[in-house]
């Protein structure tokens, strides 16, 4: 059985497959934790995904094959909270940076099986197709 991936590695993971976010990250660590304080890995990653969206926005994608390679790494192999992060805390956050179906779209070619099917499933909840509680996840 493999070790499943924890959230003390995502971050490590998220930097190896986008090194243009490390100054950045630093930067953000500084003015946002001091020693010994416990890190808010929703919040670390909402502004690695926030870095996303500028590069995006830059037509600057070279790195996203491997951000998206680590994001459904997370999915598969991820822990119960890791994987629920790499849906809510990076796909769901990309999805809400993006204004319109085409934006959208532009992600789709990036989006490997697993995390595919949880962008969809994100989808299909924010538009009220997963209306009931008991609408099984695409798990």
């Amino acid at each position: 059985m493999k070790k499943e991936i924890t959230k003390e590695q995502v971050m490590g993971l998220l930097l190896s497959a986008c090194p243009s976010y490390t100054k950045r990250w630093e930067k953000y660590l500084e003015e946002n934790y001091e020693d010994g304080d416990e890190q808010l890995l929703y919040i670390d990653v909402a502004d690695f995904t926030n870095h996303v969206i500028e590069l995006y926005r830059l037509n600057e994608t070279e790195e996203f094959e491997p951000v998206f390679e680590v994001i459904e790494l997370l999915h598969i192999q991820g822990d119960e909270f890791v994987k629920e992060l790499a849906t809510i805390g990076l796909l769901e956050d990309i999805q809400l940076s993006l204004t319109d179906k085409q934006e959208h779209d532009f992600f789709i070619k990036y989006l490997k099986p697993d995390s595919l099917k949880w962008w969809n499933y994100l989808i299909d909840f924010w538009s009220g197709k997963l209306f009931n509680e008991k609408t099984k996840s695409p798990s």
